[in-house]
């Protein structure tokens, strides 16, 4: 094994959870002294936040949605592999993991981490073109990092039988903290809020996947039977601009912001109406902040939503969205209840510990030969001794703002 692991991230995209997450693990790996690099666009904030860490970046220009110009992107790919020289390849969501499948097919070991499955963003021939490449693909990842159970799960159940092994997205316990009756009071004063008024906080980049419409659609219905509720969608997106367009009463658009916690601990409930999820770090972060959470009923919210810390509907039903919204304005000790209850519950989810996990498994293939060898699906378990040997480093992380969801994404 090498004494300094070299290891290269892929990543398109380079916002929202995606990019805090490769953020965050290149933050803790170059901590640990491997050596490490991020092949990634230019635009977008990850490249300055990696300027900012000291940590290369190759530049990899890759939209996100598929075409012919991916095998370009592959191309250009395989040589910057060819001149870092890892030992691990790590790619991370779709664009990357098609690339760079094509430009590796198993000659380097890698791991693939979907942060949320391909086929579950398409609709149609598309959607069933996109499975058929993940079972396919699947034999060129040494290791499938699913962020929750429920992504592993979904993966079996779709005929995706690669070695799935579940990491579970954390959340950095020392910034995102629980908040009091005070610390709620300064961040309403800040944002121009009355105290008393009843505030349901979206933060998530504004796509179809977040489902912001469906809110507004459920929103319409809350004020008109709450008519002193507001709504705060924050966040940046393609679908900003339509939804500002629809002009729904008492929601106020905040776009991207840095400091995305004073809007969690503003609120009376987060609200998370997301059509799919890996393992969302924003509902992370307002766990942590010590907030009632209402979401839709997909894998990843279900897996965090559990009774006692909010509630779930099915996707895309604004009514049931509207009313559980209501309950909770109506009866805010049982949002204040819950909100307790999703703080005892983030203590068990650190970034640290998720962090250690990932270091585990990727220090498990430097040295090895490529090729899957072995199907099923496991947890962090069975990796003490590694974890051991990194945990100081992990303590002394001292991450950044960088490390968790950033610009309101």
């Amino acid at each position: 094994m090498a004494l300094t692991p070299s290891v290269l991230h892929v990543t398109q995209p380079v916002d929202g959870g995606v990019g805090a997450y490769v953020a965050g693990a290149v933050a803790d790996q170059a901590r640990r002294g491997w050596r490490v690099a991020v092949a990634c666009p230019r635009t977008g904030p990850l490249s300055g936040t990696l300027d900012r860490l000291g940590v290369p970046w190759l530049e990899w220009e890759a939209g996100r949605a598929p075409g012919p110009s991916d095998l370009v992107h592959a191309a250009r790919l395989r040589r910057i592999v060819q001149e870092f020289g890892p030992d691990v390849v790590h790619l991370h969501s779709a664009k990357a993991g098609l690339a760079g499948r094509i430009a590796i097919r198993g000659r380097v070991p890698t791991l693939f981490q979907p942060h949320g499955w391909s086929w579950l963003a398409a609709r149609g021939p598309a959607a069933t073109a996109a499975l058929s490449w993940e079972r396919l693909a699947v034999r060129w990842a040494d290791r499938v990092i699913c962020v929750g159970a429920g992504e592993a799960a979904l993966a079996r159940r779709h005929g995706v039988a690669g070695d799935l092994l579940v990491v579970r997205n954390g959340v950095d316990l020392r910034r995102f903290t629980p908040a009091g009756a005070h610390e709620r009071a300064a961040a309403r004063a800040r944002h121009g809020l009355a105290a008393d008024v009843p505030l349901a906080v979206c933060v998530g980049r504004v796509t179809r996947q977040k489902g912001q419409d469906v809110l507004l659609s459920a929103w319409e219905r809350v004020v008109a039977r709450n008519g002193r509720a507001h709504l705060a969608v924050v966040g940046d997106g393609p679908l900003l601009r339509a939804l500002r367009s629809r002009a729904v009463p008492r929601v106020h658009f905040a776009g991207g912001v840095d400091d995305v916690r004073s809007w969690y601990v503003a609120a009376d409930v987060v609200v998370l109406p997301s059509r799919w999820e890996g393992l969302p770090l924003t509902a992370l972060e307002a766990l942590a902040t010590g907030r009632s959470l209402v979401g839709c009923a997909v894998p990843g919210i279900t897996e965090l939503v559990t009774e006692g810390v909010g509630a779930v509907v099915a996707p895309g039903d604004g009514a049931a969205l509207a009313e559980e919204l209501l309950l909770r304005f109506e009866q805010p000790a049982l949002a204040a209840a819950e909100g307790l209850a999703a703080a005892s519950l983030a203590g068990a989810l650190d970034v640290g510990d998720s962090l250690d996990s990932l270091a585990a498994h990727t220090l498990g293939l430097v040295g090895t030969s490529s090729g899957v060898d072995g199907a099923g699906v496991a947890d962090g378990a069975g990796t003490s001794g590694v974890l051991s040997r990194s945990r100081k480093i992990s303590d002394d992380r001292g991450f950044d703002g960088h490390c968790q969801t950033p610009c309101g994404q």
